[in-house]
This record gives C-alpha cells, sequence and structure tokens, in this order.
C-alpha cells in the first residue's frame, strides 16, 4: 500500500554509496540538472551539486549524501548531505540554546521576524514554486500555490502574535485574580512529507514562531533539495535580526533522525505528517516518554452527489479533487458516491473530462497533471488497479502506465466495488477514484463515515436540512466537512486536520496556536486575607 511517507522507515530516495566529492566521476556530475544550463535558475536559491543538509546557525552534515531525483523524467538533480547522530545532537542543543533567547522577544516582535520570512518567501515564489515542480512533481501553478500558502501563514501569524493569550476569569473569591497564561512548549520538531514539502512547514513554522518556539525540521528525504532551499531563506532573515540560526534548524535524514526525534525528551512537540501507518509508530514513541504530538495522518475521503446537486459543480469538483497532484493529496478524492439516478450521467461526464486532461512536464505552464514522486508509487498504483479488478470492479478510465520518461500513470476511473471492498478501504496514494451508485442519505452518511481515517469530505446538495445534517453529530465524522465544494483546496484561516487515524491533531487557522503551547491557570491574591475556594475553612 503507498502511503503518505515512509519518514521513519527504509529511504525512498535513492542513496549514494559515495562518501565525498573526490570519488564521484566527473562524467556523472555532469548529469547532474543542476549542472544543466536551462536548470541554472537552481542557484538563486543556493544550491549546488553536493549541499549541505543541516543546519543549527552554521550550515554542516556529515551524514550520508543521496541523490534527489526529478519525477518527471528521473533524472539526477543535485545531492545532499544528511545529518548524522552527532549532527542531530548538537542541532537539538543549538536549537534548544536559541529557544531561550526567542522566548524572551515580545510576540508582536516575533510576528515582524515572520513577516520578514514571508517576504522573503515571497520575493522568491516564482523560482521556489518551479524547484517544488521539479523535484516533487506537481504542476508548476500548485508549485507556485504551496509557497503561496507559506506566505499567507506568515501574514495570518503575523496578525496573530498581536491576539494570542488567554482569558481572565472571574474568581470567586473577593481579592484574587483568575488568569489563563499561555507560554511556548519550547523545541517543536517538524516531520512533512513529500507531498506539500512547503506549506505543512510554513503551517508549523509560522505559528510556532510567533508563540515562542525553536523548530527543528526533518522534511522528506526525497525533497531534500526543497527543505535546503526554504531553510536557506529563513535562515538570511534570522541573520539580518542578528537572531540565532538555531531558531530554525534543520535535520535533513530518513529513519535513524525521524526515530531519535520521536524518542527525545528534549522535544517539547512533535508534530508529524505522513501515513496512518508510521504514525502511529511515532504517536506510540512519543506517548511512552509522556511527550506532545500533534499527528496529520492519512486521508479516505469522500464526494457525496444527490439527485438535486448541481452537475456543473459536480464533475470539475471530482476532477480536481480525485486528479490534482495525481492524486498525492492527503486529502485527495478516493471515494465518489452518485445517487443512483445521476450515476451514469456523471460517471460519463468524468470520462470525458478525464479524457481532456494535460500531461506533461509539470513546471509548463499549460499542464495539469504530472507524475508519481517516485517509481515505488507507481508499483503501488498497479498494484491497487489489480486489487481492484480481482475484487469485481472495472475499471471505466485508465488504469494503465503512460507510456513516456518518468513516473505517468493514468488518472483512473473503477466502478462496480462494493462501498465496504478492502481496497476501497485501503488509501493507495494514487489517482484512482472508486464511484458507487446509492439510494439514501442514511445509507450514504454511514458509507462516508465508515472508514478508518477521518480527514475530508463534501456533500453535494441543495436541501438545506440535509446540508445541515451533514455538518451535525449525526453526519461526516471528518475534521474538513464541505458542501458544494471538493474534499481538497482548504484556506488557510481555517484549523486544519482529522479525526480518527487522521490522528486528531490540527494546523494552521483557528486555534491551532494552541497546539504550540502549554497553559497554566494562574491565581493572584492581592488582597490581605487567605480565603479558600469553595468555602472551604481550614484553622
Amino acid at each position: 500500500m503507498w502511503r503518505v511517507s515512509r519518514l521513519l522507515c527504509v529511504y525512498v530516495a535513492r542513496k549514494s554509496k559515495l562518501t565525498g566529492p573526490l570519488n564521484r566521476p566527473a562524467a556523472f556530475m555532469s548529469t547532474l540538472l543542476i549542472n544543466q544550463p536551462q536548470y541554472a535558475w537552481l542557484k538563486e536559491l543556493g544550491l549546488r551539486e553536493e549541499n549541505e543538509g543541516v543546519y543549527n546557525g552554521s550550515w554542516g552534515g556529515r551524514g550520508e549524501v543521496i541523490t534527489t531525483y526529478c519525477p518527471a523524467n528521473n533524472e539526477p538533480i543535485a545531492r545532499v548531505r544528511q545529518a548524522s547522530m552527532a549532527d542531530y545532537e548538537e542541532t537539538v542543543k543549538k536549537a534548544r540554546e536559541a529557544w531561550r533567547i526567542w522566548a524572551d522577544i515580545p510576540a508582536p516582535k516575533r510576528g515582524e521576524v515572520v513577516r520578514q520570512i514571508g517576504d522573503a518567501l515571497r520575493e522568491k515564489i516564482q523560482v521556489l514554486g518551479s524547484l517544488v515542480s521539479l523535484e516533487m512533481g506537481k504542476i508548476l501553478v500548485e508549485g507556485v500555490g504551496e509557497v503561496q500558502e507559506y506566505v499567507d501563514i506568515c501574514d495570518y501569524a503575523v496578525g496573530l502574535s498581536r491576539m494570542i493569550g488567554g482569558p481572565i476569569l472571574p474568581s470567586e473569591r473577593p481579592g484574587h485574580a483568575l488568569i489563563e497564561q499561555w507560554n511556548p512548549v519550547g523545541l517543536v520538531g517538524i516531520i512533512t512529507a513529500f507531498n506539500f514539502p512547503v506549506a505543512v512547514y510554513g503551517w508549523n513554522n509560522a505559528i510556532a514562531m510567533i508563540c515562542g518556539n525553536a523548530c527543528l525540521w526533518k522534511g522528506a528525504p526525497t525533497t531534500s533539495l526543497i527543505s535546503v532551499a526554504v531553510t536557506k531563506i529563513i535562515a538570511k532573515v534570522l541573520e539580518d535580526n542578528k537572531l540565532p540560526g538555531a531558531i530554525c534548524s534543520l535535520t535533513c535524514g530518513g529513519a535513524v533522525i525521524g526515530t531519535a526525534m520521536a524518542k527525545d525528551e528534549r522535544m517539547n512537540l512533535l508534530s508529524f505528517t505522513g501515513s496512518t501507518q508510521v504514525g502511529k509508530q511515532v504517536a506510540l514513541m512519543v506517548q511512552e516518554r509522556f511527550g506532545r504530538s500533534l499527528l496529520e495522518l492519512g486521508g479516505n475521503n469522500a464526494i457525496i452527489a444527490f439527485e438535486d446537486s448541481d452537475l456543473s459543480l459536480v464533475v470539475p469538483s471530482a476532477l480536481f479533487a480525485a486528479v490534482g497532484t495525481a492524486g498525492q493529496r492527503c486529502t485527495t478524492a478516493r471515494r465518489l458516491f452518485l445517487h443512483e439516478s445521476i450515476h451514469d450521467e456523471v460517471v460519463n461526464r468524468l470520462k470525458k473530462a478525464y479524457a481532456q486532461i494535460r500531461v506533461g512536464n509539470p513546471w509548463d505552464s499549460n499542464v495539469l497533471y504530472g507524475p508519481l514522486h517516485t517509481k515505488q508509487a507507481v508499483s503501488m498504483f498497479l498494484g491497487a488497479v489489480e486489487e481492484a479488478k480481482k475484487e469485481g470492479g472495472t475499471v471505466v478510465y485508465g488504469g494503465k502506465v503512460m507510456d513516456r520518461p518518468g513516473n505517468y500513470v493514468e488518472p483512473t476511473i473503477v466502478t462496480g466495488l462494493d462501498h465496504n471492498a478492502s481496497i476501497v478501504h485501503t488509501e493507495t496514494f494514487a489517482p484512482i477514484l472508486y464511484v458507487f451508485k446509492f439510494k439514501n442519505e442514511d445509507e450514504v452518511f454511514a458509507w462516508n463515515n465508515e472508514v478508518k481515517q477521518g480527514l475530508s469530505s463534501s456533500i453535494f446538495t441543495k436541501d438545506l436540512g440535509r446540508i445541515f445534517r451533514w455538518l451535525g453529530p449525526k453526519g461526516s465524522d471528518c475534521g474538513i466537512v464541505n458542501v458544494n465544494i471538493p474534499t481538497s483546496g482548504a484556506e488557510i484561516g481555517g484549523a486544519f486536520g482529522g479525526e480518527k487515524h487522521t490522528g486528531g491533531g490540527r494546523e494552521s487557522g483557528s486555534d491551532a496556536w494552541k497546539q504550540y503551547m502549554r497553559r497554566s491557570t494562574c491565581t493572584i491574591n492581592y488582597s490581605k486575607d487567605l480565603p479558600l475556594a469553595q468555602g472551604i475553612k481550614f484553622q
């Protein structure tokens, strides 16, 4: 089963056995995309043939060297030297030292630094978005949009830096004040997945920073260049403000570093984005030390279209939600429930829409559909299609690997499966949409909720009563509950996250900032008496 990430498992990135630049053949080095004229823009981000993947105020790295590849052609882009355990130990110490300085800075002043980070990202938005497209494989407009999301959350965090705090509560005792005090947790570890290598770090980083925390980031090994490029932008802002660079530290790495972060008591909060399978391991390791975790895990998301729905909204919504990012979003629509009266028409319209999808190099501006991230993802796609056939499904569109370089597969529609088929309840990180007929509201609401994950969901209807039943206690059990829009495309102003096996964590907007802080209830006696709560007399 293809999952969101293998951050604590075997590296998906193809590893180099070479240990230093001297024993790397010149011919191989010249084949790196970064050395080709059309990719010279990579150097605008401070990238080179071999990049140091550790930052804690200075750049370094004594771990293994990996090569990252372009999913559109499987050609090597550049190399990154990852963190060793010694690098990790040094970085944690420096990050905690940096936190002591950062936490003393007033929140609005911290917000000003985050504003500058947003401005610095805005200046590099096109070139950084192009790197996301090149290394992750998503289309250019999505790559740029992902950087924009980081910029937006920086803007949001600036305002939030003047509003975070707790209430002054009425005390039952005269001459007493009851205050809710919020303080930063300390060091926030952030482990992100390949599919949103900029935005998810941004959600965590911007909010954690204005709350007064230092951050230690470990991105996916297969998107290490993005991690390095983003950190270089942030490091320059911190340097310009004469602040310790370790406030925003980086340790590129795989299973060893991820496990160390999960088990490290010095990690006051660990935010993990990835698969449910790995997230469960992370949660257990963190809980074993009574630590705090913020989990953003898998999603097996559904769209429901009722007989009164506007099909001019349903079809493009299902198309975007199922095919966007080549089906590699955690909010991707994997199940489409259609009322029996509209099933055949919607499927036919979808097939026509799928046939018009423009496929190509993801960095070409007119392309809407790019490759899967790795060859392993292609294998998982093929395995899921075969399993769907074995369980009684019919592939009515797609189902094959495209005959072209890179990791391209056909966007796929499968009909005829039971709603509770094993493959349907398995989150496959690929553009496969399972389509079903339903008869009534009670039936389809139950089908929406029967999977283990609870991230995103959407219905299409004009019935106001149904809409509010969908939003209510017997409706969708997901963290994102939409009406007449796709399952994908959440705004930063709301809290993002899901229920059940999705992990229960919340990031981004609303009151998600509370995840990055600890709360104290403080009672202050400013009188000359000592009354006890609940009227207790102790004399």
